[in-house]
């Protein structure tokens, strides 16, 4: 594994960090207190590609490999200071995109994955539901047959992008008796379909203008070419998006990290206590010093697990090492960067208090740090 940049990949990351810095980052307080999702935005990073990075240009994509596609998911999160637009961005690409370029059939690919890469249109992946979270394995959606059809019934909840997206990927249970491993399919929904709703969206602690809310079917008919993949084969198409979302979601969470060091090491530069700057106690430099040594293993843990994302069988290792540890490092950088800052740090005018209300859903969404050490367990036997 040779994680040396090429040229055309130091030309990615440095066109994105220039772009993001360049268009994405006005206003962004303003946004993030109205909670208020960008379609303007998202068409301008759909104008350089984000949202299909990996896809073959084919289909509307970039056709970059996994690693690359890391690379700039890294530059966005370092260049752009909108953590909800980062995540929605993430999302959308990692859990709805790939999952249509993977598993999807040709009429299914030229009929959504145009739109999904040029900004037209925004994804969602549901399988969350009230009753369970972790727990995938006791849904309560339910498919049924229905002439050539499938009759759904359900309700997903904390769905990414759920309010705003314009097709999603939902499971439901088509044989109970089977469980999770061949009683689960995945089907494609379109919004405006008869029985679909879109529920509120949810008011969250962080990741503020990157929509969250329920998805409900009532009756909801969906013809036989809405099923994404095969019948009983939705564990897959949930894997292959899991796989890629842990893998390559953490990328930009590399970025931010990498920005709050820069950020914390401008101030403890500057800053003055006591007749020196701030930098110059060891309690501080100390701190910023730790940061660093995470932000590293972090880049490295998520270089890797992008490269055998593209090379290796299967990747559920790597991707659950990386998001535990590069989320974990994540809170800790940003609470880190909070106390630097002291009182500053407290205040909304300086933001850093936005990045640790963003960085807290890392632990949380794309499995829990629990469910990665449980999948970390299993692969060692225990």
């Amino acid at each position: 594994m040779d994680f040396a940049f090429s040229e055309e990949q130091k030309l990615l990351r440095d066109n994105t960090i220039r772009f993001a810095k360049g268009e994405l980052n006005r206003h962004v307080a303003d946004r993030d207190r109205d909670q208020a999702f960008s379609r303007d935005l998202w068409k301008k990073c759909a104008e350089i590609g984000i949202q299909g990075l990996p896809v073959p240009e084919q289909y509307g994509g970039t056709g970059l490999d996994a690693l690359s596609t890391a690379i700039v998911l890294e530059a966005l999160g370092y260049g752009c200071e909108d953590g909800g637009l980062v995540f929605s961005l993430s999302a959308h690409l990692l859990a709805c995109v790939v999952p249509v370029w993977k598993h999807g059939n040709d009429a299914q690919k030229a009929r959504y994955l145009g739109g999904l890469c040029d900004g037209t249109l925004v994804g969602a992946h549901a399988i969350t539901e009230p009753g369970s979270g972790s727990d995938t394995f006791s849904m309560r959606t339910r498919a049924e047959r229905d002439g050539d059809g499938w009759r759904i019934n359900g309700t997903k909840t904390f769905i990414s992008n759920g309010p705003v997206a314009d097709v999603a990927v939902i499971f439901a249970v088509t044989d109970a008796q089977k469980g999770f491993h061949g009683g689960l399919t995945a089907f494609l929904v379109e919004r405006g379909t008869k029985g679909f709703t879109a529920g509120a969206k949810f008011e969250k602690m962080g990741l503020r203008t990157s929509p969250v809310g329920e998805l409900v079917f009532e009756d909801m008919v969906l013809p036989a070419e809405a099923v994404l993949g095969q019948v009983g084969g939705g564990s897959a198409v949930f894997a292959t998006a899991m796989d890629w979302e842990r893998c390559l979601l953490v990328a930009g969470h590399v970025g931010a990290i990498e920005r709050l060091l820069d950020t914390s090491v401008t101030y403890a530069r500057t800053r003055q206590q006591f007749g020196q700057t701030i930098g110059k106690f060891q309690g501080v430099a100390h701190r910023i010093a730790d940061m660093k040594v995470q932000l590293e293993a972090a880049r490295l843990l998520s270089y890797r697990a992008a490269w055998r994302l593209q090379n290796l069988r299967n990747a559920s290792l790597d991707a659950a090492i990386a998001k535990l540890h590069v989320s974990e490092s994540l809170v800790k950088a940003a609470l880190d960067t909070v106390q630097l800052h002291g009182g500053y740090g407290f205040m909304v005018e300086y933001q850093v208090e936005r990045a640790l209300r963003d960085a807290v859903g890392s632990t949380i969404y794309s499995g829990t740090s629990e469910m990665q050490r449980n999948i970390i367990s299993r692969w060692l036997g225990l």
